[in-house]
């Protein structure tokens, strides 16, 4: 038997961030890894500078998510100005103070993706001696020292995360017993909300190498989103599996 923290994540707009080129920001259907660390490190307070704390969240978890819902995918498109510093006026005090000056402004356009109505499942496990307990990660998620938002600070939350410590010998079988733990006691989102979102049948899981996972993977994918420094932006791969959970 292993013990395993299990939390859902639910919120109208989710940014779950992959490699960005140029302008385009976009976004993956399922949670990333780094994006769930970061959660988890705003809960406890650590902050982005803080590098080893960072890196043991990173080394210490393994991770693993069940999409239930995908949702639907909303590009933002942004057009943007960004003046730049002349020598008669080094500094824009205001928005007047900017387009009294249209030769210096600079037109930046990009677009951000997100998800909407996104509806996941996560599963946390001890793979190194950590730094912290699951009992403390769970106690930090139902009181965090900094806001929780998913990916993006425009992203908050709009459920509960209703963590639970589940012992099982799989990820499948804690993913059972929290969800029989929702149907005993926790009311389902979709009848908190009045939402009719569509699931995903069969739902979907992505984890990383573990031997708790017992559905054979239907294809391995290697992810850009370990990571490495949370200061400069630095992320390293690891291979991702998925399967489709037909006996749910």
């Amino acid at each position: 038997m292993s013990d395993f923290l299990l939390f859902q994540l639910y919120g109208a707009m989710a940014a779950w961030g992959d490699i960005a080129v140029g302008e385009q920001r976009p976004t993956t259907s399922h949670p990333s890894k780094s994006a769930v660390l970061g959660l988890l490190a705003a809960a406890q307070g650590i902050r982005r500078d803080e590098d080893d704390k960072q890196a043991a969240l990173a080394q210490d978890y393994g991770f693993a998510v069940r999409v239930d819902s995908t949702g639907v995918m909303l590009r933002d498109y942004h057009t943007s100005q960004v003046p730049k510093n002349t020598k008669k006026l080094k500094y824009f005090h205001s928005r007047r103070d900017e387009l009294a000056h249209k030769a210096a402004l600079g037109t930046v356009l990009s677009s951000r993706d997100y998800r909407c109505d996104g509806f996941y499942t996560v599963c946390l496990w001890h793979k190194n001696t950590s730094t912290s307990s699951l009992s403390s990660l769970q106690a930090a998620l139902e009181k965090p020292r900094f806001t929780l938002y998913l990916g993006r600070k425009s992203c908050p939350l709009a459920l509960p995360l209703r963590a639970h410590i589940i012992a099982a010998q799989s990820i499948e079988q804690a993913l059972q017993t929290f969800d029989k733990n929702r149907e005993d006691g926790l009311l389902d989102f979709e009848r908190e909300t009045g939402l009719n979102v569509m699931r995903v049948s069969p739902p979907e899981l992505y984890w990383e190498d573990t031997d708790l996972a017992h559905t054979p993977p239907l294809h391995t994918t290697p992810r850009n989103d370990r990571p490495l420094s949370r200061r400069r932006w630095e992320f390293g791969k690891r291979n991702e599996h998925y399967a489709a959970l037909k006996g749910e």
